[in-house]
């Protein structure tokens, strides 16, 4: 009886399109379960989600807009030249595509979305300064890890949890750095890689980087918080104490999820700044425009009660 209902509800059906960038033909399987539409298309976005029938981020993010946004990280003078690139990042979003990143509502929210991602990784890893070739913000991704760390960042209290591997150093690497042994313990379980013990997978794979900077912002730090993902493409509705706390849907609360106050409620904060001035910069580079950015309150958190006090990963990233 199981068996003849699942049929019943569920249709499937195959169509061709082409992937943008590549031009390749990928088959998009669409199936109708319990009447609600799922989608499956290939590598890219796979495992039949509804977020897979809308269009994926190599539809409207491709190779020269990665350059665009990143045009000095190969340049001689920067720290990680020749390791980040394009087929690098879109292999990472493949594994959250289908839970939302980039693919949620039609294609501008997933271009914002793109570009606040990048916008936050963008200042995280820049070495670019005011009379940089270039300008200050043509240098993200210059950087895959810290450089000449000053201690291992060994929080004993997590020795437990997260017990620290003798000799290892939990400095910060990656594209949303990650710094001390628990942040590296909790990464590598949900990315099923052992980077309690081994922290320099990160610095040896950009994809792996990538990934663990996406499941930054698609993961709630603690579970009544919510995702920077989910502030961002509305998904979060606000409680009473958030609104009296200032903290609206946007780019601004995704800097109060990923960092509290160490950016967020300081007023005309310079960090703060440098992280929303990557992100119209990278609007305007993609074509969306910074004028779909929306107003102050928006963008900035400067006014907002920080959801946290600053934890030592927070302080250090």
């Amino acid at each position: 009886m199981e068996a003849k209902w699942c049929f019943l509800v569920t249709m499937a059906l195959l169509v061709v399109v082409v992937n943008g960038d590549e031009s390749s033909q990928v088959k998009t399987v669409v199936k109708i379960v319990k009447g609600k539409k799922l989608c499956d298309k290939g590598w890219e976005c796979k495992g039949l989600s509804a977020y897979c029938c809308n269009q994926t981020i190599s539809d409207f993010f491709q190779t020269y807009q990665f350059e665009n946004l990143f045009s000095k990280r190969n340049t001689p003078v920067a720290h990680a030249s020749g390791f980040w690139d394009y087929h690098s990042f879109i292999t990472a979003t493949a594994e959250y595509q289908p839970h939302g990143f980039g693919t949620t509502g039609g294609k501008l929210t997933g271009q914002k979305e793109v570009a606040a991602f990048l916008g936050h990784v963008g200042s995280k890893t820049s070495c670019g300064y005011g009379v940089a070739t270039g300008g200050p913000l043509a240098w993200g991704l210059c950087y895959n890890k810290e450089m000449s760390p000053s201690k291992t960042y060994c929080d004993d209290y997590y020795k437990y949890t997260y017990p620290c591997t003798p000799g290892v150093s939990y400095h910060g690497r990656g594209a949303l750095p990650l710094y001390w042994n628990y942040n590296y313990g909790k990464t590598g379980e949900a990315l099923k890689i052992d980077l309690l013990n081994h922290p320099e997978y990160i610095e040896n794979n950009a994809t792996l980087a990538f990934q663990a900077a996406i499941w930054k912002w698609m993961t709630p730090e603690k579970k009544h918080l919510p995702s920077a993902h989910d502030v961002f493409v509305g998904k979060w509705k606000p409680t009473k104490n958030d609104t009296l706390a200032k903290r609206v849907p946007g780019f601004g609360t995704t800097m109060n999820v990923l960092y509290g106050d160490q950016v967020c409620g300081k007023g005309d904060d310079e960090s703060m700044n440098n992280i929303v001035s990557h992100y119209l910069y990278y609007l305007d580079l993609m074509g969306v425009g910074r004028e779909e950015a929306g107003s102050h309150e928006v963008l900035s958190c400067a006014e907002q009660l920080p959801f946290n006090q600053a934890s030592a990963s927070a302080s250090s990233s």
